[in-house]
């Protein structure tokens, strides 16, 4: 996954851009929306245009996290953010960050063995 929220952001993102974010399709980005009414709702132009905010690129974050990372049904991701959303959204950016702790540390790992090589 590509993004990174805390670089500087447009204003609005077209479902492709945000697609590519996730490396998931257009079509399951809108078959998102109509399953979790509540917490995806991209802005609509009057060509039914769907424009992504910020905070909407964070709610997919969230699905894409409760459902493709975790494995969760769909039916399960609802349970969880309509029960107890907050904690779900502390649980996945503790997450994230591990996996960027992990991340710098192999390369400079990776960077101490390519040292010691050579």
């Amino acid at each position: 996954m590509v993004y990174n929220r805390d670089k500087e952001l447009k204003l609005y993102y077209s479902i492709g851009e945000v697609a590519e974010i996730f490396g998931v399709t257009e079509t399951l980005l809108r078959y998102w929306e109509k399953e979790f009414p509540t917490v995806i709702t991209p802005r609509k132009t009057g060509r039914n245009i769907r424009q992504y905010t910020k905070d909407d690129i964070e709610s997919v974050r969230l699905v894409y996290h409760l459902v493709k990372e975790k494995g969760m049904t769909l039916q399960g991701a609802r349970q969880v953010l309509k029960g107890n959303r907050a904690a779900a959204v502390q649980t996945m950016e503790v997450i994230n960050r591990l996996k960027s702790i992990r991340e710098e540390l192999l390369s400079i790992k990776n960077e101490i063995d390519q040292s010691v090589i050579y």
